[in-house]
């Protein structure tokens, strides 16, 4: 009987101790990375709006809330295995980070080319920003409609930020705009479709959001500027990315195809191979160069690299890093083959590419900027051919590039490709593609916005390869719910601090003018992003430090 009596007494103190106090839920919201992540996104997101209001701001916030929503619902997806592709194993779909990135960027630097008075620029930023939030928000849709049952709560959240966002458009677009959006968005759900499907496990959803808006967006600029019956005489920076870009694409696509009928590994298909991507190049991207500018892609080229003598020394001096980074590969080829066992480059090893990338990025930025931007699209187009070198097994050299990259195999290169080689390439050229300084005299830019070509050198160059080295040697203390430690971020921070001060002594165009708090809280923060997220920091990271750095 006594026995009966304490039952119902152990059941209510179960009851009553279930409750967690503010602090326990605190513990418990920093050991889930995701939540963390979703955090200091916000807190980004509301920077930038502090700074810059106008109307798409408040597209931009729905856009965010509606995004932390359907992230839960893609992450289900990919844990349940309901999603329609195989995406890159990870523990969060990285859909809020990716989804306010592109709409932040055409806002800030709509701003920017405001102040310069360029309108035709002025309203691309317009149309880049809506473009990002229509993708976003059919990311958001299909997510939810893979999701059995349809959330109710997610979907009523969703419907309310696409009407608020649709509404806000409707009265800041034409009708020309309206159409050049559902361009890009018809143009990004093919893409998808195709990279997808060809390079399953690859990406998350938010990095193939993000990967793919950008090349969307890009490709619709080049149809967009080839229809146009003009003198032809479009900027040839620019028109110089578009080709290119658009045209490794599509080189990529037509050898997908090609090999789908055929083996690859051949001496006949790979003379197929270099023949067809000579054609390409000769027949297909020099004349569209010179549709747009009236230049001969490869006499414009030779002429742009050897005008001045500045520019010969500094290619002469990227070709001397060039070597030093192919003889780093060789030797961590010839430790493979002499080791007994299985050999892997070290986290230190591996971001010493790190060194070698900033020491090429640093001079070209203080010292002529267009010449940086074409050789780091010459360096991509490389890249990319080599990668389907290497993917298609391409003779001579396919079979030897295998086994050489795979050495620096990083832990997000899940599919058929290696793409961290090219990921560090982007992260330190986006911010110098994206600056408008480029295309306008960096004098009509305040000092501070000058550090803003630098993000990719600080995030991605210094300050990750800091925090990974730091962290994975004498990192004891973690950051809860993360491989990440305190250590590793501090190390970067304080790396991060140090480079701006060197780059403030070496660069006059650069001068603060009093904004060092915004500055440091820019780096802290996206530090801290860097030791939170699962996503591909190397893409992500500069284009965050971007923008604040930009507002």
């Amino acid at each position: 009987m006594e026995w009966n009596r304490t039952l119902p007494d152990s059941r209510m103190i179960k009851t009553f101790s279930a409750p967690r106090t503010s602090e326990e839920k605190s513990a418990a919201m920093l050991q889930n990375p995701v939540l963390v992540e979703s955090f200091i996104v916000f807190i980004i997101v509301l920077s930038v709006h502090a700074e810059i209001w106008n109307t798409f701001s408040w597209c931009t916030l729905a856009l965010a809330v509606q995004a932390y929503y359907v992230q839960h619902k893609w992450d289900r997806l990919l844990k349940s295995g309901n999603a329609v592709f195989q995406y890159r194993t990870a523990f969060s779909s990285g859909l809020l980070p990716a989804s306010v990135v592109l709409p932040l960027l055409g806002i800030v630097l709509k701003e920017r080319w405001e102040t310069v008075g360029n309108v035709q620029f002025e309203r691309f930023c317009v149309v880049c920003s809506a473009a990002g939030m229509a993708i976003a928000l059919f990311i958001s849709l299909l997510g939810l409609g893979l999701t059995k049952p349809l959330p109710t709560n997610t979907s009523i959240v969703y419907g309310f930020a696409s009407c608020a966002i649709i509404y806000a458009l409707k009265h800041s677009l034409s009708v020309a705009e309206v159409i050049e959006i559902l361009e890009v968005l018809l143009i990004f759900v093919y893409l998808s479709l195709i990279v997808l499907y060809i390079m399953p496990r690859s990406f998350t959803p938010g990095e193939v959001m993000l990967f793919l808006s950008g090349l969307s967006i890009i490709t619709n600029q080049l149809i967009k500027r080839s229809l146009t019956f003009g003198d032809g005489r479009h900027d040839p920076l620019a028109s110089f990315l578009l080709v290119i870009v658009v045209g490794t694409a599509l080189l990529g696509l037509v050898f997908t195809i090609l090999y789908c009928f055929m083996d690859s590994k051949t001496w006949v298909s790979s003379l197929i191979f270099h023949v067809t991507a000579v054609i390409f190049g000769l027949g297909i991207m020099v004349p569209w160069f010179h549709r747009l500018t009236r230049n001969h892609l490869v006499a414009w080229l030779l002429n742009f690299l050897t005008s001045t003598r500045t520019r010969i020394y500094l290619l002469s001096y990227w070709m001397t890093l060039a070597f030093l980074a192919s003889l780093v590969v060789f030797h961590q080829n010839y430790k493979q083959s002499s080791e007994s066992k299985e050999y892997k480059a070290s986290t230190a090893m591996r971001k010493s590419f790190h060194v070698i990338i900033v020491a090429t990025y640093i001079p070209g930025l203080i010292y002529d900027r267009p010449l940086l931007y074409i050789a780091a699209v010459v360096c991509f187009a490389a890249f990319v051919v080599l990668e389907y070198i290497r993917h298609f097994r391409i003779k001579p050299l396919g079979l030897m590039l295998r086994p050489m990259l795979a050495l620096f195999l990083d832990d997000r290169d899940g599919g058929p490709l290696i793409l961290t080689h090219i990921y560090l390439l982007l992260g330190l050229t986006l911010p110098v593609w994206l600056f408008p300084g480029v295309f306008a005299p960096q004098s009509s830019f305040p000092g501070e916005v000058a550090l803003a070509p630098y993000a990719g050198v600080l995030a991605v160059g210094i300050g990750d390869a800091m925090a990974s080295v730091v962290g994975s040697t004498m990192g004891e203390v973690r950051w809860p719910g993360t491989k990440k430690t305190f250590e590793g971020t501090a190390t970067s921070v304080f790396a991060q601090i140090i480079t701006v001060a060197l780059i403030l002594i070496f660069d006059k165009t650069v001068n603060l003018n009093g904004s060092y708090s915004w500055i440091m809280g820019s780096i802290v923060i996206v530090s801290m992003l860097e030791a939170y997220t699962n996503q591909i920091d190397n893409l992500l990271l500069p284009l965050y430090l971007f923008l604040m750095l930009m507002v």
